[in-house]
């Protein structure tokens, strides 16, 4: 298997990728974004599975995945991530992933779902399907962008607008906006109540 890792967090890209290669012996190439990334694609590529995390620089979302989908020359591409809410992965998939990774997923279950990916099957934890069949849609959650809805998970999880910033790869300012929405489309008078709104519907 030829694996590309493309994760900004040191500890995260050098764990899986030692254990990919130790206990999967996988020939695995890792880098820290998404320009990165597209480079060691078009000079390497097409690689059997490429994981990129959602949240690295370059990222903008899932228009890094759709760069890279298309950069693979149809060989898989899969989404790793942090905290993402499950409804990002289903619109990963949707534009062409072929599967979602939380990066909470156990050493051997993480190997077992490279592989199948690797062979050119589809995979998403079972636990993440049954949460989205559990978890019906909050009204709250229908008003917002699924970029509100990842501005407002960081809220939710303290983080400061700055953290958010370089989470999402956005500017600070922009957060600052999406937090000014929020508060407005949540009737709350401050991005502490904004997360105690959301926390109290369920949303997160």
């Amino acid at each position: 298997m030829r694996i590309l890792l493309a994760d900004d967090h040191d500890m995260v890209r050098e764990t899986i990728s030692a254990y990919l290669t130790s206990e999967g012996g996988a020939e695995v190439t890792a880098t820290t974004d998404l320009p990165l990334a597209m480079q060691e694609i078009e000079s390497g590529g097409p690689y059997d599975l490429v994981l990129l995390d959602y949240n690295m620089p370059g990222m903008n979302g899932l228009e890094g995945l759709k760069k890279a989908l298309e950069a693979n020359g149809g060989k898989g591409v899969a989404v790793l991530s942090g905290s993402a809410p499950t409804r990002t992965a289903q619109e990963a998939l949707d534009s062409g992933a072929i599967g979602f990774i939380p990066k909470t997923m156990g050493a051997q279950s993480l190997l077992n779902a490279v592989r199948f990916m690797s062979a050119g099957e589809v995979y998403v934890p079972v636990e993440l399907m049954r949460q989205e069949a559990e978890a019906p849609t909050h009204p709250l959650i229908a008003q917002l962008s699924p970029r509100e809805v990842e501005v407002l998970n960081g809220l939710c999880r303290g983080l400061a607008n700055k953290e958010i910033a370089r989470e999402l790869n956005l500017q600070e300012v922009t957060i600052k906006l999406h937090v000014r929405t929020l508060c407005r489309k949540l009737d709350a008078k401050n991005r502490t109540q904004a997360a105690i709104v959301a926390k109290e519907a369920g949303i997160f």
